[in-house]
């Protein structure tokens, strides 16, 4: 089974991130909406964005969702270690039956290899912030779409 959760999170903060730089505010319902996903699934990660400091969100009417430190502050590890938590990159097979050398010791060397390429995907994260994230989506759209999604428009009217 597919785990969207980081992808889907980075979205979310980069869409806070760029809508902070355009002064428009962020609520679940846009960010659900830009994202194409369930306002449920966008709300429970917000739980551990908000619990690390990644995502400020206020109540209200007029509430709203903010970045909780600045975005040269927050990396794309932040982001990936808040929402996916103690799961791992790869799940090793639980331990089988000592038949032969390979079932003796398959089992604590692919702990090994996927605790090497889990740490090696970390550093690549901890590279990347959330500023240098939108900087480099921003200079590669050719999309020709406005920064942030058609419905804050219908909020402004409604206001």
């Amino acid at each position: 089974m597919l785990d969207y959760r980081f992808p889907t999170a980075l979205q979310m903060v980069l869409s806070v991130a760029m809508a902070e730089q355009l002064g428009e505010r962020s609520t679940s319902a846009i960010l659900a909406y830009g994202l194409e996903a369930n306002p449920s699934f966008i709300r429970k990660l917000m739980v551990p964005l908000t619990r690390d400091g990644i995502i400020v969100s206020t109540l209200g009417r007029n509430g709203s969702i903010h970045l909780g430190r600045p975005p040269e502050k927050i990396t794309l590890r932040d982001i990936y270690l808040s929402v996916t938590e103690d799961k791992k990159l790869w799940a090793s097979r639980p331990d089988v039956p000592a038949r032969c050398v390979v079932s003796a010791n398959a089992c604590w060397y692919f702990k090994s290899i996927s605790e090497e390429a889990e740490q090696a995907s970390l550093a690549v994260l901890a590279r990347h912030t959330v500023a240098s994230a939108l900087d480099e989506v921003k200079k590669a759209d050719t999309s020709g779409c406005d920064p942030l999604p058609e419905l804050i428009a219908q909020y402004k009217k409604a206001q």
